[in-house]
C-alpha cells in the first residue's frame, strides 16, 4: 500500500502561507486558510489490529503477509507525547488515541498518563479520550481509567452474534465487547460513546436493535455512514444508507426530536428521544459535508501529519523529532502545515472537482485511525 508523504523538513513542500489575517495568535494558536482553528488532534498509536473488519481492513489485503510497520519506525510514547504538548501549545483542547486498535499499543496507559497531565492554552485540562474496538476493554478499562483517560468510543457495527462475527471477521464474539462497555461505564470513562458504520444490504437490520439496546443506558449510540476512506475497502455508493433514512427508521419506533450542536465543530447531528431515554447521532460524511467546521488534524503511528481524512498526502513530523529539530522548530512546522490547510474533500466530493479527487490514492482508515 503506498503513502505519499512530504518531508516537512523541506521547506519547499510545504503549503503557501494563507492571506494575511488569518495568522497565528499571540497565545500561539494556529488558523488555517479557511479560518478554521487546529483544536482536535487525533493520535494513531498502531497500524495494527485484531479485527478485519470489512470496511477498514479486509482480510484479502491485510492478510497474513501483509507487512505491517516495523516496530523503529512508530512514534515511541516520549515523542507522541513531545509532539501532543506542541500541538496543545497551538490551540488544540481534545485528543484522540486511535489505531489500529489502540489497547495493541504496549504500555498505552503511559502514554495517557503523560498526555492526562497536560494542559490546555487556558489552563484547562485536555479532553482526552480513545477509539476501541472494544475487544479487551473490560480487562483495560480501570487501567486506562487510574491513567486519567477521561471517556471511550466504542466501535460496534451489530449485535448479532453471527452477523458480528462475519463483518469483524476474526471471530471475536459480541459479548466480549458489550462486557468491554459494561466495564468502562462502571469505572466512570463516561459519556461513553458507540458508533456503528452502516452498510446498506449489511448490517443495516441491526439499527433498530441496536438502538433497543442501548436506549436508557446512558450511551449514545451514533450511526456513521459507510465511508469513502482510502482504496482497500471496494466501496461502493450504493452500500451507502443515508443517516436521514437511519432517522426515518428510528422515528417510527421511538419519536425524535433534534438537538443543538455541542459545538460548531461536532461531526455528529444529535436527536433526543421524546420520551427522555437518551440520544442517538448520525455522522452523515458522505451525505451532508461538514468539512466547513472541521478542525482535526491526525498524526500517524509514524508521525506523519495529515489534514483531512480524505487525505492523499502527510507531512513527516518523526524526520524533525529524530534530526534534532527544536521545539520551537517543530512548534513552527506545525504552524505552517496548518495555516496552509484548505482541504475540504466531502464538500468537492459532489462538484466539478470529483473526477480528480476520485484519481487520488488516499490513506487508509486503519492507517489514520478515522
Amino acid at each position: 500500500m503506498s503513502r505519499r508523504i512530504i518531508p516537512v523538513a523541506d521547506v519547499r513542500s510545504l503549503p503557501p502561507r494563507p492571506a494575511a489575517g488569518i495568522a497565528r495568535a499571540p497565545s500561539g494558536e494556529v488558523s488555517d486558510a479557511l479560518g478554521r482553528p487546529l483544536r482536535d488532534l487525533r493520535i494513531s498509536v498502531t497500524d495494527r489490529c485484531n479485527f478485519r473488519c470489512v470496511y477498514c481492513m479486509p482480510r484479502a489485503v491485510f492478510d497474513k503477509d501483509y507487512s505491517f510497520l516495523p516496530h523503529a519506525d512508530l512514534l515511541t510514547l516520549e515523542e507522541i507525547e513531545r509532539l501532543a504538548r506542541l500541538f496543545v501549545a497551538q490551540g488544540v483542547t481534545k485528543i484522540r488515541l486511535t489505531g489500529g486498535e489502540p489497547l495493541l499499543r504496549k504500555n498505552i496507559e503511559f502514554l495517557i498518563e503523560r498526555l492526562a497531565a497536560l494542559r490546555t492554552v487556558d489552563g484547562a485540562p485536555l479532553d482526552l479520550t480513545l477509539t476501541t474496538n472494544g475487544s479487551i476493554l473490560a480487562r483495560k478499562a480501570r487501567a486506562l481509567r487510574d491513567a486519567g483517560l477521561s471517556r471511550v468510543t466504542v466501535s460496534l457495527d451489530a449485535l448479532d452474534d453471527t452477523l458480528f462475527r462475519r463483518m469483524n471477521d476474526a471471530d471475536f464474539a459480541v459479548a466480549d465487547v458489550l462486557n468491554g462497555i459494561e466495564a468502562a461505564q462502571a469505572v466512570g470513562l463516561a459519556p461513553l460513546k458507540v458508533n456503528m458504520v452502516v452498510k446498506r444490504g449489511t448490517n443495516d437490520s441491526e439499527i433498530v436493535p441496536m438502538a433497543r439496546h442501548f436506549r436508557d443506558s446512558g450511551v449514545t449510540l451514533r450511526f456513521i455512514e459507510y465511508m469513502d476512506v482510502g482504496t482497500s475497502n471496494g466501496w461502493n455508493m450504493t452500500e451507502v444508507l443515508p443517516s436521514a433514512e437511519v432517522v426515518a427508521r428510528l422515528a417510527g419506533h421511538w419519536p425524535l426530536v433534534p438537538l443543538e450542536a455541542h459545538n460548531a465543530a461536532e461531526t455528529a447531528q444529535r436527536w433526543g428521544y421524546t420520551d427522555g431515554a437518551g440520544e442517538i447521532g448520525v455522522i452523515s460524511s458522505v451525505t451532508r459535508a461538514f468539512c466547513g467546521d472541521c478542525t482535526r488534524a491526525r498524526l500517524s503511528t509514524e508521525g506523519k501529519l495529515y489534514l483531512c481524512l480524505f487525505a492523499s498526502m502527510g507531512y513527516d513530523l518523526r524526520a524533525l523529532l529524530r534530526n534534532g529539530a527544536t521545539d520551537p522548530a517543530i512548534a513552527g512546522a506545525i504552524a505552517q502545515v496548518w495555516e496552509g490547510r484548505a482541504d475540504r474533500y466531502s464538500q468537492l466530493r459532489g462538484s466539478a472537482a470529483a473526477p480528480a479527487l476520485a484519481e487520488e490514492r488516499r490513506i487508509e482508515m486503519s492507517y489514520i485511525g478515522g
